[in-house]
């Protein structure tokens, strides 16, 4: 049964690619893999640096990102333990194997001029916490086994977020992915769905677009630079 694993990209804006480029680079090792105009939005460009085969740090530059205003408390949280607007990221955590592992980033980092502090020990992982550009709050962890929810779901905390019993235990047992489930066409509009934010009559066309016109319509497959293909001689 279909189910979502890991991470294929998570993407920041920013107003300066060339310095998160090279801090992810040069102080976290992550190699530059993609840096390409972002298709479909004029103006605007990507960057991924590669954390594994299948899942990247994205940056997107557009030309209105630097007229935005990084906020404390609003924007951006001032520490990983510091408030941000719902809907922001307060902060994001990487992965690696072992403590070992966790160390040598933490000595990494500092050889390279950043302040980290850690690890921390949170009983299911162990995290080093340290700022990477225009305000970005970065963890590193690592665990031994998942945490076990019988032991990290505090009933206090379930009661506080207002769960009942019964929406609990379809949490922690939610239903099978899509599978094999029929082709199932776009809901009709309704406000108090989530929504990505379009004009309105832009998005009204194209909630009505079939999926297979959306998909001729928007998709940009082919590399900006193209290979030349081997000699089969050679």
């Amino acid at each position: 049964m279909p189910r979502l694993r890991g991470l294929h990209h998570l993407a920041f804006s920013t107003a300066d690619m060339k310095a998160q480029i090279a801090f992810f680079s040069e102080v976290l090792g992550m190699r530059l893999t993609a840096l390409f105009w972002m298709h479909g939005v004029p103006g605007a460009w990507h960057g991924f640096l590669e954390l594994d085969d299948n899942a990247s740090v994205a940056f997107v530059a557009m030309p209105d990102n630097a007229k935005g205003k990084s906020e404390l408390g609003s924007s951006h949280a001032a520490h990983g333990g510091g408030p941000s607007a719902p809907g922001t990221m307060q902060h994001v955590a990487f992965n690696v194997e072992s403590m070992e592992d966790l160390v040598a980033f933490r000595n990494r980092i500092r050889q390279n001029g950043v302040p980290v502090f850690g690890p921390v020990d949170h009983g299911f992982c162990q995290s080093i916490y340290f700022a990477g550009p225009e305000g970005l709050n970065l963890e590193i962890s690592t665990s031994l086994s998942p945490p076990d929810p019988d032991e990290w779901i505090d009933p206090e905390v379930v009661a506080l977020a207002g769960i009942s019993a019964e929406e609990l235990a379809a949490f922690r047992n939610p239903p099978a992915g899509p599978g094999a489930r029929p082709e199932t066409p776009q809901p009709a509009f309704d406000p108090a769905r989530p929504h990505l934010k379009y004009p309105p009559a832009v998005y009204e066309k194209l909630l009505e677009m079939p999926d297979e016109v959306y998909m001729a319509r928007a998709s940009y497959n082919e590399p900006p630079v193209r290979k030349l293909a081997a000699d089969p001689a050679e």
